[in-house]
């Protein structure tokens, strides 16, 4: 079906074009009878404003951008980022913003889809993820004058406000949970190095199990991935020591580490407890369900799309943090042998 034009309402108005554009751009010049007939008939027709034009007359592009920085084989594989994108999808509703996604091979990569982004007038503010230690993309978009929110934090930099998860206090609540059940060796299977949400957690995490006087608390690096998450706990599961309990920085990660267990014939919870991070619907279809840290993806992802879309339209918003995280208890998780 063709696309309603202004041409068509003033032709079914029997108005000219012009006296549709005051009606329908809220501009004196039409009567309040005039201007509620053309927009009921705009409204029949199907009409909608043309967002090219609207941001060639008001600067605006009409939509918010966010650039993944992981390989596109790995996003089928991630809950995390399907809940994330979901819960940026909803506050952005049926607005009139939309979300324009892109996935960078590299880092280098993304800043430059921002410069280009912008000179284009692709998208009014972008959503930074997976911050690093002296990210370059801070000082890239505020070069460039690109409304920006980051998930994660809090930084504390005036300008750039931050949707963060309390990520400290759930680290916090699993190491008392597997101390009161006996446990003192753990590793914790964690994302890579490089960003700062892993860095906030490694060092909540050895805080914590100083205070609570664990034998030993070991952090392992690796990529998210299934393969990854599986290599990591064979490795230490056969260790010297092994431990007897594991935390992971993913769910992915926890689902491939049962399956090492039950391939080794060691037993979950009986010789060694696991715990898993974010927990989406893989946490509760293995077999014994996960324990999982639950966050909140979906609000994270909404409040993060809300502190941009009221940066972009002029409000001064600060950091804003999401509802707690909690651990839920599953049959992964259980008295240390």
């Amino acid at each position: 079906m063709k696309r309603p034009t202004i041409a068509d309402i003033a032709k079914a108005a029997g108005v000219s074009k012009g006296a549709v554009s005051y009606a329908l751009n809220n501009r004196p010049g039409v009567s309040a009878a005039t201007r509620s007939r053309i927009t009921g008939i705009a409204a029949e027709l199907g009409w909608a404003p043309s967002t090219a034009a609207r941001a060639l007359s008001d600067g605006r592009a009409g939509a918010l951008g966010l650039v993944i920085d992981r390989p596109a084989e790995t996003l089928d594989a991630e809950p995390f980022l399907i809940r994330l994108i979901a819960g940026i999808q909803d506050e952005l509703g049926a607005g009139p913003a939309s979300l324009v996604l892109q996935v960078s091979p590299n880092h280098d990569t993304e800043v430059e889809i921002y410069r280009r982004w912008h000179a284009e007038r692709r998208v009014d503010g972008v959503l930074l993820i997976d911050l690093r230690d002296d990210d370059a993309r801070l000082d890239a978009v505020a070069a460039l004058g690109l409304p920006a929110v980051v998930l994660g934090g809090p930084l504390g930099r005036p300008g750039l406000p931050c949707a963060w998860i309390d990520d400290e206090a759930a680290i916090d609540e699993v190491l008392e949970y597997l101390a009161a059940l006996g446990h003192r060796r753990i590793v914790r299977v964690a994302g890579p190095r490089e960003f700062m949400h892993t860095r906030v957690r490694s060092e909540a995490f050895e805080k914590a199990a100083r205070r609570l006087g664990f034998e030993s608390a070991e952090v392992v690096h690796t990529d998210y991935s299934d393969e990854a998450g599986a290599s990591a706990a064979r490795r230490v599961l056969v260790s010297r020591r092994p431990p007897s309990a594991l935390v992971f920085d993913n769910d992915v990660m926890a689902v491939a580490a049962l399956g090492v267990a039950h391939e080794l014939g060691i037993s979950v919870p009986g010789d060694v407890s696991l715990v898993a991070w974010d927990d989406s619907v893989l946490c509760r279809l293995v077999r014994p369900a996960l324990s999982a840290i639950r966050r909140p993806i979906a609000e994270f992802g909404a409040l993060a799309a809300s502190l941009l879309r009221r940066t972009v339209e002029g409000e001064t918003v600060g950091d804003e943090r999401t509802s707690p995280p909690m651990l839920v208890t599953r049959g992964s998780s259980g008295p240390a042998a």
